[in-house]
C-alpha cells in the first residue's frame, strides 16, 4: 500500500447531468486528518460519494486506496468499500436488530465465517468507542451519540485504510458532538485516515486539521483564520 490514500487531480463531480464542483486537484497522505467544509449544498456529499462510488467519476483522474475511480467497474465497488470505513450523519443502523447483530450482519455482508474471531471483533471495536457493555441493546434504546459510537464502530470492522465521515456530528447537540470528535481523533491518532465533511465550525476550531472548502463549484485550501 503506498503513503497516498486518496489522490485526485483535475477532477469535476456531477450530479446526473449537473456540474457540482470542478478542477479538484487534492492528495491525502496516510494518516492525514482532512475536514471537507461548506455550505450546505456546497458539494460536500456528492465529493464524498464520489470517493465510495456512489457518484461514478466521469472527468479527471483519481485514486483511492490504490482502486482507479475513473475505470472502477460496478462489480469492483464492494472491494472498494471493503478498504473504506463510511459514517454517515444518520447513522443508518438496522432498527429490528442489536447492536453485536447490527455489527454481525456487516462481518456476515463482507465474508467473515468464524463466530468466535466475529465475535471478538465486535468486541473489540465497540470497546474502541466507549461501547463495549451495549451490544446487546436495540439503536432505539441509545442515545443519538451512542448511535453515532456504534456507526463507528461499524465503519472499524474490516480496517480500513481510509474513513470517510459525511457530516457525523451533523444530528448531535454541541457536547455530544465533542466526544464523537474525541473518538474520531483517537482512531487518527492511532494512524487511520480520515476525511470529515462537516459545517461545524467549533469543532474545527477545537480539533485543528487540514481543511479544505467548497464554495462557489470549487474546492481549496484554508488557513484557519482565514474561516
Amino acid at each position: 500500500m503506498s503513503e497516498t490514500i486518496l489522490k485526485l487531480q483535475d477532477v469535476s463531480v456531477f450530479q446526473n447531468e449537473n456540474l457540482i464542483l470542478s478542477n479538484i486537484t487534492l492528495e491525502v497522505k496516510k494518516g492525514e486528518f482532512v475536514y471537507i467544509i461548506g455550505k450546505t449544498g456546497s458539494g460536500k456529499s456528492s465529493f464524498m460519494k464520489t470517493l465510495y462510488a456512489d457518484i461514478p467519476l466521469r472527468e479527471g483522474y483519481g485514486t483511492v486506496v490504490d482502486f482507479s475511480l475513473k475505470s472502477l467497474q460496478e462489480k469492483d465497488i464492494p472491494f472498494l468499500r471493503r478498504k473504506l470505513g463510511i459514517v454517515f450523519q444518520d447513522f443508518k443502523l438496522l432498527p429490528d436488530r442489536n447492536i453485536n447483530n447490527n455489527l454481525q450482519f456487516v462481518l456476515k455482508a463482507t465474508g467473515w465465517t468464524d463466530h468466535s474471531k466475529m465475535d471478538a471483533k465486535i468486541e473489540a471495536v465497540l470497546d474502541k468507542v466507549g461501547m463495549k457493555t451495549k451490544g446487546f441493546k436495540f439503536p432505539h434504546e441509545l442515545s443519538g451519540g451512542e448511535q453515532q459510537r456504534v456507526a463507528i464502530a461499524r465503519a472499524l470492522l474490516n480496517d480500513p485504510e481510509l474513513i470517510l465521515a459525511d457530516e457525523p456530528t451533523g444530528n448531535l447537540d454541541p457536547q455530544t458532538s465533542v466526544e464523537v470528535m474525541r473518538v474520531l481523533q483517537e482512531i487518527n491518532e492511532s494512524g487511520r485516515t480520515i476525511i470529515m465533511s462537516t459545517h461545524d465550525y467549533a469543532l474545527i476550531l477545537k480539533y485543528p486539521h487540514k481543511t479544505i472548502k467548497c464554495d462557489g463549484s470549487k474546492m481549496f485550501e484554508v488557513i484557519q483564520k482565514a474561516m
